[in-house]
């Protein structure tokens, strides 16, 4: 016995070509709803261009045709914080002359800006290290662009002798500003 199972095919190509009728339309209706449209875009070309200007690239060569740009003027950033820009070495105490001395290098790294730096050199107290200093040294000097300017800090103490001590020397403010 056989057995049917309910659904009834029909040959021929009428049935295929209503399905994909169907499915074109199906489709153009989703793509009008979505906001799509199958509509040509519309392109206007400009009817005249101006020929390109060759620029020489050597002797016996084909001439380029590269555009060239002119970067646009920007200003150097700068931190006001100016301590990276110092090194310092020499760091010393004369008994004879009681004296701290430290030799400091300013080293300005910008190409364009000249810089003011209110600098202050501090002789600290290194054992026990308890943030106490010895004596302040303070200065401000210009340095122009790319230049390097050195001096020698140099800090007096009143007293007429000075055991041993330890001591550091710390540049602890090198505040710069554009002139």
């Amino acid at each position: 016995m056989k057995q049917r199972t309910g659904i009834r095919m029909r040959t021929g190509t009428r049935r295929g070509t209503k399905a994909a009728v169907a499915a074109g339309l199906a489709v153009a209706a989703v793509a009008t709803v979505g906001g799509c449209s199958f509509a040509r875009p519309r392109v206007v070309v400009p009817s005249y261009y101006p020929p390109p200007t060759p620029t020489p690239t050597g002797y016996g060569s084909a001439p380029s045709y590269e555009p060239t740009y002119s970067p646009s003027p920007t200003q150097e950033t700068y931190d006001p914080d100016g301590r990276s820009d110092v090194t310092g070495r020499g760091c010393e105490f004369s008994n004879s002359l009681r004296q701290f001395t430290y030799t400091v290098t300013i080293r300005n790294p910008s190409s364009t800006d000249t810089f003011s730096y209110d600098m202050a050199i501090n002789w600290m107290k290194a054992r026990p290290a308890d943030g106490n200093a010895y004596g302040l040294h303070e200065r401000s000097i210009v340095v122009r662009p790319g230049d390097t300017e050195t001096y020698t800090a140099k800090y007096t103490v009143n007293q007429s002798s000075i055991g041993q001590f330890w001591f550091t020397c710390q540049v602890t403010r090198a505040h710069k500003t554009r002139m």
